[in-house]
């Protein structure tokens, strides 16, 4: 089945570069085609954060306060992650578009020189203040060890995850969504196995009425670390081996190449990542900044704000999942010099993403206490997550706009502006509102702060996209 669907999209898309023209359903169908395993890709990475929660969270509260605290921070590391790699994948799929494998194969090469060699100066950085680093984010002093170890491996397994996304990046600008779906969903499970024998000690488990000695190494939040780090090194390596030596256009034994970075390759990248960079600093440190509001209100809330926002990623990642096909749609089509067609993915993939993430938000509203359950058993932390995320469920189909528009705009090469919107709207809404409203009704506040500031991001977003200007 899955089989089928592949040769069907791998027709469609080689329409798109052909030139052929497409009719509404056939532009739906690719769409959809290249979102489902996307969309799946994307809920799988989740939901691994989701499990680390649920299982820390049988630790207490603490134990899910210390990774709370530094969430943000390994999130500003991801991004940035992300951000050098987009620099190249958006070249290939421009590239692919205009049928010059050739070049893209050149530009991949090139691309996993200057991502390592990124990612290894990001690890320097990182290691260098995982110590001071829950202290400077305002956190409790009994759960700083347990923040800044998880911090750590965090940081040590990041070449890693910058192979994974720059592998998964480059199969999806490829047409290729199965394979990083497949393989993070694997990512996934072996995250559970991993976490299941490093967090928790030897223990007795009963299992159809025999009780079983189930060995484990007792580590605790640092295990949860060590898990998620060890799973992404296997995945990075099965990735890495399906772009370099399987992809049919990509695959590096097709021809002798240089692996020694060009001037015209780094500049390209530079002038599609820097933006993105630029933004997921100021974004995350804005991140922080809420982080920092939020570490006054107590471990309670601590934990709860961690836990909604890892609930909440549930409801928001089939967005990101739409948007990265918009992304290889828009880059292809951009490729293809086919504006018309341009628009229409664009289009179509913006009121796909609403709609999904409307039926999310309604979702996320009616079971917000049984979410909160699965992933802690304290009461407490338990309640008042439930009641933020249903005030944030409201802002779910303006929150889609934004982020599948943002897709759509990194195809097209234009970041730059994009950035600057996102960056505009978190700053001087969200923030000066969270800090206005946070006194006054604690994490409530910040949260309503938080779907404001969604709905408007929103707004501007879907102002930028029907005006065209992008399309230039």
């Amino acid at each position: 089945m899955a089989r089928a669907g592949e040769k069907s999209q791998n027709r469609l898309l080689k329409m798109v570069q052909d030139g052929l023209p497409m009719t509404l359903g056939q532009q739906l169908r690719l769409t959809v085609q290249l979102s489902i395993p996307a969309i799946i890709s994307q809920l799988s990475s989740i939901l691994m954060q989701f499990i680390d929660a649920s299982m820390v969270g049988s630790l207490g509260a603490e134990a899910s306060a210390s990774i709370g605290l530094v969430s943000t921070t390994t999130w500003l590391f991801m991004g940035l992650t992300s951000a050098c790699a987009t620099g190249f994948f958006v070249q290939v799929s421009h590239l692919l578009g205009a049928k010059d494998n050739a070049t893209a194969r050149d530009v991949l090469r090139q691309s996993i020189v200057m991502c390592m060699i990124f990612s290894c100066i990001l690890v320097v950085i990182g290691c260098a203040v995982s110590g001071p680093l829950p202290r400077w984010l305002g956190g409790d002093e009994t759960i700083h060890r347990d923040a800044s170890l998880y911090f750590l491996i965090f940081m040590l397994s990041l070449p890693a995850m910058q192979l994974n996304v720059l592998a998964s990046g480059m199969l999806r600008s490829s047409g290729n969504m199965y394979t990083p779906s497949a393989l993070n969903i694997l990512m996934c499970f072996l995250d559970v196995v991993f976490n299941f024998f490093l967090i928790f000690p030897t223990r007795t488990v009963s299992v159809l009425g025999l009780d079983i000695t189930m060995p484990g190494a007792g580590l605790g939040v640092s295990g949860a670390a060590l898990g998620t780090a060890l799973a992404a090194i296997v995945v990075a390596a099965l990735l890495m081996k399906e772009l370099c030596l399987k992809s049919p256009e990509l695959r590096l034994t097709h021809e002798k190449g240089s692996f020694r970075p060009t001037r015209a390759c780094f500049s390209n990248a530079i002038g599609i990542a820097l933006p993105m960079g630029c933004e997921r600093v100021v974004m995350c440190g804005a991140q922080i900044m809420s982080t920092i509001i939020v570490a006054p209100l107590g471990t309670v809330a601590i934990a709860a704000n961690s836990f909604a926002i890892t609930a909440e990623s549930l409801c928001y990642m089939p967005g990101y999942g739409i948007s990265n096909a918009a992304t290889t749609l828009v880059g292809q089509s951009i490729g293809a010099r086919r504006r018309d067609l341009t628009w229409r993915f664009a289009h179509i993939s913006v009121l796909m993403g609403m709609a999904v993430m409307a039926l999310m938000g309604v979702v996320m509203y009616a079971g917000a206490p049984l979410i909160m359950g699965i992933m802690t058993p304290d009461a407490e932390v338990m309640a008042l997550g439930a009641r933020i995320l249903r005030i944030e469920a409201f802002a779910e189909p303006m929150y889609a706009a934004s982020i599948v528009a943002y897709g759509v705009f990194v195809g097209a090469g234009d970041t730059l502006i994009p950035s600057i919107m996102n960056l505009g709207s978190i700053w001087a809404v969200r923030l000066s509102l969270a800090a206005f409203l946070a006194p006054e009704y604690g994490l409530e506040g910040v949260w309503i702060a938080m779907c404001v500031e969604l709905c408007f991001r929103g707004i501007i977003f879907l102002t930028r996209l029907y005006r065209k200007k992008w399309l230039k």
